[in-house]
């Protein structure tokens, strides 16, 4: 299983607006920061998604720890994200704590499930599914739904069209002891997140509740 390893820099819905962050300085970090990232280092994922570090984007929190993950089917990737875990010791009037969680998912989906109107309804509940079946308490959840699709002409013809599922989304994960966020059964939650949208089945009895599509592609068998 993959065990999620990473680096540390800021930075928070500008997702697409990374830069190089100053190295590990977690250790520099406050205690609480620190605890939470370990608790995300240490995580054990199902087999299929493949994490690993990646840097975070440097504009809305002191501190931030970003990684990515890739849902894989052997040579296929069947949906990518990022996942980012903020951090303001002073806190944060929009968050209401002090620190939040930031996600990018993404997916290739079949026309015609791309065309279904509930679409938008149901990606969204995925994420707040995955969550409460996980029995976490969280607040200020905000987040968009994108479909597109893509048509080719010319030089292009001949390639099928193709349609994207885009889930961004934050919400504030509610701190435990010594104000430290249950980090791991969040990102185990966010893997569940990116399992639903790759159409892969329920990794467990408690994932069972969060609404599902048709299989984007044909069954997938948990390995």
């Amino acid at each position: 299983m993959a065990a999620a390893q990473g680096r540390l820099s800021d930075g928070a819905d500008g997702m697409d607006d990374t830069q190089e962050g100053d190295g590990d300085g977690i250790g520099a970090a406050p205690p609480a920061f620190q605890a939470a990232v370990q608790a995300l280092r240490g995580s054990r994922l199902r087999p299929q998604i493949e994490v690993e570090p990646t840097r975070a984007p440097k504009r809305l929190a002191p501190f931030a720890y970003a990684l990515e993950a890739a849902v894989v089917d052997g040579e296929q990737d069947l949906a990518d994200g990022r996942l980012v875990l903020l951090h303001d010791p002073a806190g944060h009037d929009a968050w209401r704590g002090t620190f939040r969680l930031v996600t990018l998912v993404r997916a290739e989906l079949e026309p015609e499930m791309a065309a279904d109107p509930l679409l938008p309804e149901v990606c969204w509940s995925w994420l707040t599914g995955a969550l409460s079946a996980r029995g976490l308490s969280y607040g200020e959840p905000s987040g968009t739904v994108t479909r597109a699709s893509s048509h080719y002409f010319g030089g292009l013809a001949e390639r099928p069209a193709a349609s994207q599922i885009e889930i961004r989304a934050s919400w504030t994960p509610r701190e435990g002891l010594g104000g430290v966020p249950d980090t791991s059964a969040h990102l185990a939650a966010w893997c569940d997140l990116l399992a639903q949208v790759a159409g892969l089945p329920p990794a467990g009895p408690g994932d069972a509740s969060v609404v599902t599509l048709p299989q984007r592609r044909g069954p997938q068998q948990s390995r």
